[in-house]
């Protein structure tokens, strides 16, 4: 749980993220503000919906950034 969230923008990450990635890291953030590893059959459902949620907010960030002296194809 207390491994880092990687950064998912270039230069940090030669391509653009995956979307493994990108719910990777929605998975470790939901895991490190909800404090459960795995939430309880009761709270599952809100779980996965908030990795839905930060997953969707974290592409549309990633796609709409505009990072200085990168390249575009």
């Amino acid at each position: 749980m207390c491994r880092s969230i990687k950064t998912l923008r270039p230069p940090a990450i030669p391509e653009d993220a995956t979307e493994e990635e990108i719910r990777a890291a929605a998975l470790q953030y939901v895991r490190k503000v909800s404090g459960f590893r795995a939430p309880a059959a009761h709270n599952r459902e809100v779980f996965e919906r908030a990795v839905d949620a930060v997953a969707e907010a974290t592409a549309e960030l990633l796609a709409d950034l505009e990072v200085r002296g990168a390249r575009t194809s």
